[in-house]
């Protein structure tokens, strides 16, 4: 996917993304069984990629979500919620058509919300996710 690899530091989940160090978070956190992942876009090495195209964004944001999950020990199949964040409306189909493609078989609780936009312009959705060991 181009992304680098997540690496676990302890309690934390590091991507490598821009943001992370810039405003000081981890992609994730592990918390006993939970692993709750921040919110992912489709942005990789600093470039948003597949732009206008909220489908690719979202199936690349899964990706990078998905990753994290991983990289603390869980599978997609504890994920529990996915929440996503949209700047238009016309954005939900979409994204709900990835959510599907990507944890359909799962069936996590899920919220879409549509928000003013994101922090760059050229950025149509942002995911996070929630996971937990049973």
């Amino acid at each position: 996917m181009g992304q680098a690899s997540c690496v676990r530091e302890g309690m934390r989940i590091f991507s490598g993304g821009v943001w992370e160090e810039k405003y000081g978070y981890a992609r994730a956190v592990v918390a006993g069984p939970r692993v709750v992942v921040s919110g992912c876009t489709a942005t990789i090495e600093g470039e948003v990629r597949h732009v206008g195209d909220a489908y690719r964004q979202a199936m690349t944001a899964f990706d990078i979500a998905l990753e994290a999950v991983e990289a603390a020990g869980l599978a997609r199949e504890d994920v529990v919620m996915v929440r996503y964040y949209v700047v238009d409306d016309s954005h939900y189909d979409a994204v709900g058509t990835a959510l599907s493609e990507v944890l359909g078989h799962v069936r996590p609780a899920c919220t879409g919300v549509k928000v003013a936009g994101l922090i760059d312009p050229r950025m149509l959705v942002e995911i996070e996710i929630e996971a937990f060991r049973a």
